[in-house]
């Protein structure tokens, strides 16, 4: 959400957007609420469909568009990974 806002946006040196797909965070989540929280499978589902996934499209999504770097697929991507860190030394 931080990308949502003009002056904060302005004030980094480098905007980067972490891609990850959307079963991939479903199976994060997933594993956190029931392991860590002890919530239902069901519950989990449910409040993913309903306003996890739908929130995430409609506000966090869309702000990859401002985003200097997108790196897709989320920590699974070195080759990205090492290109963002190399830059970063730079800076």
């Amino acid at each position: 959400m931080l990308f949502n806002n003009p002056e904060l946006r302005d004030l980094l040196d480098i905007k980067i957007y972490v891609d990850t797909d959307d079963d991939i965070r479903f199976i994060r989540r997933m594993q956190r609420d029931v392991n860590e929280r002890g919530r239902t499978i069901e519950s989990v589902v449910n409040q993913y469909l309903a306003t996890a996934k739908p929130m995430y499209h409609q506000f966090i999504e869309p702000t990859k568009r401002y985003a200097d770097i997108i790196l897709p697929e989320g920590g699974a991507n070195k080759v990205g990974i090492n290109m963002i860190e190399a830059q970063l030394r730079v800076i």
